[in-house]
């Protein structure tokens, strides 16, 4: 019996993508195997947003050359965003893989196995169709939770962001087949969804007949099994009133909203090509907090965009205080090839950008604590995911609003339980409670 195994870098779509590939692999009979020098294929599925996660790939790629020598038989496939973006290139530096496999064609990985096997030759399929996403069948990682991809591609160009060109164009999945997935997995058992598409807010717009993202939350309320749906990631340029109105309606949205600002100036938001301005954001986080009183905002910050001047940085810090996030996910400005920023002049050094992430990390901080602690004493539903990393003894669950809160080990409790905690100590990133019986 031949086994695979699968290695996933990068986003939560990549990992949806992975499932997607485990299931197709078993509907041949393959089994699945944790031991990597078991595997008769080994599968990388990759990710290119940066410079850094690449290298580490390729490196990676270098190391599975000795098992290649061990097993000439052993299949190496490489799919995702790098594979997409280097293409026949992968061939000539490592010519231990076998196959390529871009973005667009995950639903071909079986025959071109079998081709590999046939010819013993070097297989590579990276043509990109946005004319049709094709209806795959997934092999579910969680053991409460399912990712649920209701698009693909991306239409905006961040100057930044390779993603449009390794993911193409904007592609939505019809409602009818969400909905499905989605009374499939709450039979099965599963609790909580998150919806996934690079832009989830530009869902529908493709179809060009009225769809739009909340159309889909309103038609995903009230499904049986179904106590959570958590989506990402939104844009600000898409997302509007009539969205906000039907993710309050919803019996079964979380409280948390990821919103990434990027940054707090106008003229750096032009430059990334974000096609918002900070005041159109600011607006519509107060429509937000006005429809939904308990949101949980999360975001994503850039420090050190090329021509950010000190001026400029401080408009995020004063965007970051005026807003108040309960988290923000901060990056360092990284330069990546095939992308106009790259080239972009008046790159900021890296000390520079350091000095900025720090002080931006610092105010975040600050906040999400003063946040955190007024969950003290209070009480909140969460779903038990199991023992912590650190002590088996200490479980965690996490709150609608993605708060994780580790509480001592209950005999009683069961991964996948919902269950009520009361918060007695909050930290900047995490709190601990007392589960209610």
């Amino acid at each position: 019996m031949k086994q695979y195994h699968i290695v996933t870098y990068g986003c939560q779509m990549n990992v949806s993508d992975s499932e997607r590939l485990a299931h197709q692999l078993e509907e041949v009979g393959y089994t699945q195997t944790e031991v990597l020098e078991e595997a008769d294929l080994i599968l990388l599925n990759t990710c290119a947003v940066r410079e850094n996660a690449e290298t580490k790939t390729y490196s990676h790629i270098g190391e599975l050359k000795k098992l290649k020598n061990k097993n000439p038989d052993l299949i190496i496939a490489v799919t995702g965003c790098m594979a997409q973006k280097n293409q026949a290139e992968m061939f000539k530096r490592a010519p231990h893989i076998d196959i390529v496999l871009g973005t667009h064609n995950i639903k071909h990985i079986n025959e071109m196995v079998e081709a590999v096997r046939t010819t013993k030759s070097h297989q590579i399929n990276v043509d990109m169709d946005n004319s049709v996403l094709p209806e795959l069948e997934a092999k579910p990682s969680g053991t409460f939770y399912a990712w649920v991809p209701i698009m693909n591609g991306c239409n905006k160009f961040c100057t930044y962001c390779i993603v449009p060109h390794v993911r193409g164009r904007e592609i939505s999945r019809p409602i009818e087949s969400i909905v499905n997935d989605v009374k499939k997995l709450g039979a099965e058992g599963y609790k909580e969804i998150t919806l996934l598409g690079q832009n989830v807010n530009s869902y529908g717009l493709d179809f060009k007949d009225g769809t739009h993202f909340g159309t889909l939350i309103t038609a995903l309320d009230h499904i049986p099994g179904i106590e959570r749906i958590r989506y990402m990631t939104s844009h600000p340029q898409d997302m509007n009133k009539e969205m906000i109105d039907a993710l309050a309606a919803s019996s079964n949205v979380v409280t948390q909203m990821h919103l990434p600002l990027q940054a707090g100036n106008n003229r750096i938001l032009k430059k990334m090509n974000r096609s918002y301005t900070y005041e159109h954001y600011k607006n519509l986080v107060d429509y937000v907090r006005e429809k939904m009183p308990d949101v949980v905002l999360t975001t994503d910050i850039i420090v050190g965009f090329p021509s950010e001047t000190e001026e400029e940085f401080q408009d995020t810090l004063k965007a970051m205080k005026e807003i108040r996030f309960d988290m923000a996910y901060s990056f360092i400005y990284s330069p990546r090839s095939g992308t106009p920023a790259a080239t972009m002049e008046e790159q900021i050094s890296e000390e520079v950008k350091r000095v900025r992430l720090q002080a931006l990390m610092d105010v975040q901080n600050e906040i999400s604590l003063e946040i955190n602690k007024r969950m003290e004493n209070e009480i909140f539903e969460i779903i038990v995911e199991g023992p912590s990393q650190k002590d088996e003894n200490i479980w965690f669950g996490r709150t609608s609003g993605n708060k994780m809160v580790l509480f001592p080990k209950d005999e009683n409790l069961h991964i996948g339980d919902t269950v009520k905690a009361r918060i007695d100590k909050a930290q900047t990133w995490i709190c601990y409670g007392t589960i209610i019986h």
